[in-house]
């Protein structure tokens, strides 16, 4: 069984020791903050492209503090003059110049340098006067060494920034100022947070979801791949972790060498689920796909997507499979290497009753998404062999109070929690590397509210499914590998359109964009 690529989630005081051991020196430190300010622009660039792009001449509003998070705002406005040298820059510094850190008052001397007459320094009573409009305000005024209190100006201008009408994008510096392990009364409210060579526990608490945004990694290779095996029980998921999927596969395999797999699902009234499902998994490059769909939905699939195997199946009065489905999947499961259940199955008793029955009798690995999510079907399944796909709602209805990492514990499943930032949790690993034994989660940092659509949840399961059937012995890598593939769809998806004006299925032209480079 293969470990996902990932990297630890680590406490304020955790962080604070990690770094202390890897910067040894003010070199070090130097290095690690020129990295971090590229990384951040770069990040701050691509995301932008989801409202239309960094204009040519952009206007930054850049607000400072004394510490190191101070000089990483410095120096990432500094790479974004030099990508857009017309741009102009207007520095809020919320201490006194004396008490600058040696190293951020050596980034703001090189960013006037660079900027010249394009940087100048305003006050809080200036910009309330001017109004001014801003493309990017980037807040580094506190990093993961803040405690309270927070002082009245610094907390006055916060609220400014979070109200200010005429800001396209707030983007906070490895956390939001006045975010800690006790918040300020105070907070910036970013869109997105970079966290800097590690991610914050405080920012992946949902309490804090408000202010945090969506979180970015901006990887400054503080972890080697020892430090991985010890880690915490929270993770971020790496680009990495789709390695494998860039490899060359052999000249000599056929379609068999690939997988199979079956699903099942689609209805009446949701006929399109199944549809959206079976065209991820035929993108996830397994070799085979059945499906097994009722009868009057098969001449019109066929016809569009002959690659996949349809099966006609009888229907229910409701427009759903019928038991007799049964048969006709008992007959093709020897050839399978994995099953998928749920996408439009619709949820009538019979229904669950015979998807139970089934479940029951796989020997192979299952994947249960959408109205195969009841809690008698998670427990048919065979220990060690479910991966689960619920959003929260779902979640709830299996859970039965259980948290995420109980239930995964109880269960023996992978649960892949679908949300604005989806979770993957597992048992895996767990007895080797936590001396309490809890389960392990998987954070991913990748998609945003494109997926946040009809269907998008049906091309994850397809994905999920169609790597399952490709390697049925490791369950939790490929649930990882589905996840961090369709996020980072997502993410070129928006860059490529914006939010807005999409339909969830172009999702599929970008999956395979989405496999190379795999170092954002």
């Amino acid at each position: 069984m293969v470990q996902p690529a990932s990297v630890p989630v680590l406490s304020c005081a955790e962080s604070q020791v990690w770094e202390a051991g890897l910067l040894k020196n003010q070199g070090q430190e130097w290095l690690a903050m020129q990295a971090a300010g590229e990384g951040l622009a770069k990040a701050l660039e691509r995301d932008f492209l989801e409202i239309g792009g960094l204009p040519a001449a952009p206007r930054l509003l850049v607000l400072v503090g004394k510490g190191h998070n101070g000089g990483d705002a410095l120096l990432a406005t500094q790479f974004l003059l030099k990508m857009r040298p017309a741009g102009t820059v207007d520095i809020v510094i919320t201490s006194l110049p004396a008490t600058l850190r040696p190293l951020t008052a050596r980034a703001l001397t090189e960013l006037r340098l660079t900027g010249n007459v394009r940087v100048r320094d305003v006050t809080l009573i200036e910009l309330k006067e001017e109004l001014a409009s801003y493309d990017v305000c980037l807040d580094g005024i506190f990093g993961f060494r803040f405690r309270l209190p927070l002082d009245e100006a610094t907390s006055e201008l916060l609220a400014w920034a979070n109200t200010h009408p005429r800001i396209r994008l707030r983007a906070a510096v490895d956390l939001p100022s006045g975010l800690s392990e006790v918040n300020a009364p105070n907070i910036f409210r970013a869109d997105f947070t970079y966290a800097t060579g590690i991610v914050k526990s405080v920012v992946l608490r949902p309490t804090n979801a408000h202010w945090v945004g969506r979180v970015r990694l901006v990887d400054l290779g503080f972890f080697k791949a020892a430090d991985v095996s010890s880690a915490p029980q929270n993770r971020v998921l790496q680009p990495a972790v789709l390695s494998q999927l860039t490899q060359w596969r052999s000249p000599h395999s056929d379609k068999r060498a690939f997988g199979h797999l079956l699903v099942i699902g689609g209805s009446l009234f949701y006929p399109g689920a199944v549809l959206l499902t079976v065209r991820a998994a035929l993108r996830s490059g397994v070799g085979l796909v059945t499906a097994f769909v009722p009868e009057f939905l098969v001449p019109e699939y066929a016809a569009r997507y002959p690659e996949a195997m349809w099966v006609a199946c009888p229907s229910n009065a409701a427009g759903g499979l019928a038991s007799s489905v049964l048969p006709l999947v008992r007959a093709r499961l020897a050839r399978a290497d994995a099953v998928l259940i749920g996408p439009g199955l619709g949820a009538e008793p019979a229904t669950i009753g015979w998807v139970v029955q089934l479940v029951q009798e796989l020997k192979v690995p299952v994947v249960l998404d959408a109205d195969a999510l009841r809690p008698e079907v998670m427990a048919a399944a065979m220990p060690g062999s479910l991966i689960a796909t619920p959003h929260q709602g779902e979640f709830q209805r299996i859970a039965a109070g259980l948290t995420l990492p109980e239930y995964c514990k109880k269960h023996a499943a992978v649960v892949v929690l679908k949300g604005p930032r989806t979770q993957i949790c597992s048992q895996s690993f767990a007895d080797d590397q936590l001396s309490s034994g809890g389960a392990i989660i998987y954070h991913s940092l990748s998609g945003g509210p494109i997926l946040a659509r009809g269907g998008s949840g049906d091309m994850l399961a397809g994905l999920i499914g169609g790597l399952l059937a490709q390697k049925p012995s490791d369950l939790l890598l490929v649930a990882c590998q589905g996840v961090v593939w369709h996020g980072r769809a997502a993410d070129l998806l928006a860059r490529a359109r914006g939010q807005v004006a999409v339909e969830i299925s172009q999702l599929l032209e970008q999956l395979g964009p989405a496999l190379t480079p795999l170092h954002d």
